[in-house]
């Protein structure tokens, strides 16, 4: 008769041992999520990563960035884009061509073509290529162009486009200034610039509320759909590292465009600036 092997007992020491990788493994877990949340942070206050960072963080949720961007913005988004197009004045030449800047899934460009009376062609430039790609088919391929273009180093000749727009970009270029003054180079002369991007509410009321939405429900949500809980901690952060209002009309202004104004949309939670290169 085959004799059965006998062990001896599991000791606490091994016990231990053998939890070891599990708690190694939690604790490798939770040290990527705390140094994704720490780039994040550097990236927002534009550290020398932030290029690098924006560029990841985009590929990463393009697949769901359409849904989450109306869903946490309850649809908002849409009429802000539309007043940014008004500002364009694009009704001016509507045969020309203009510049989507940090254009994402193609929405400005993919707006703009809809508008009763549009003839002309929309570049839509970012350097996030899957984000492109992710918003192909919103207009027809001869009116709207995308290309994997920095917002600081455009493929496009000095005074060759008729206006441009950038919506909730801006504030993810590494250098604001640069971005500006290249954004000035490749317009026409009386060509005009729109920007629009979230900024900071001014009233104490709006700004608790804000605050509450931006900082905790907004994160959570996005994090669950998009799988990415970072790139949610980055977008408050970012928006409190921006210029406020006037500080981004003085710095258009010091790129050369004149008559910039600006203003408030929603309670402040959003802005509109625009100028003119002379």
């Amino acid at each position: 008769m085959k004799q059965t092997e006998k062990y001896s007992p599991l000791h606490a020491q091994s016990s231990h041992a053998l939890a070891l990788p599990l708690a190694l493994r939690d604790f490798t877990m939770m040290l990527d999520a705390d140094v994704e949340l720490t780039r994040a942070g550097l990236a927002a206050e534009g550290g020398s990563e932030k290029r690098a960072y924006v560029r990841t963080v985009f590929e990463e949720i393009a697949p769901r960035y359409d849904l989450l961007n109306h869903l946490l913005s309850l649809n908002i988004d849409v009429i802000w884009r539309r007043r940014a197009l008004r500002a364009l004045a694009w009704s001016r030449t509507p045969t020309g061509t203009f510049l989507d800047l940090c254009a994402g899934t193609l929405d400005v460009g993919a707006e703009l073509n809809r508008q009763p009376g549009f003839a002309g062609f929309i570049i839509g430039a970012d350097f996030a290529v899957p984000m492109l790609r992710a918003g192909a088919g919103k207009a027809p391929p001869e009116r709207l162009g995308p290309v994997g273009a920095d917002a600081q180093l455009l493929p496009l000749r000095d005074s060759s486009v008729d206006g441009a727009t950038v919506a909730f970009g801006i504030r993810n270029v590494a250098s604001l200034d640069i971005a500006l003054r290249e954004v000035f180079r490749v317009l026409k002369p009386g060509a005009r610039f729109v920007i629009l991007e979230f900024t900071t509410p001014r009233s104490a009321v709006v700004r608790t509320f804000y605050h509450a939405y931006f900082h905790h429900v907004l994160p959570f949500i996005g994090g669950v759909i998009s799988g990415h809980r970072s790139a949610y901690k980055y977008l408050p952060k970012s928006v409190a590292h921006f210029p406020a209002e006037p500080e981004l009309a003085r710095r258009m202004t010091a790129a050369g465009f004149l008559a910039v104004k600006w203003e408030s949309l929603s309670f402040g939670i959003a802005a509109i600036h625009a100028g003119t290169k002379p």
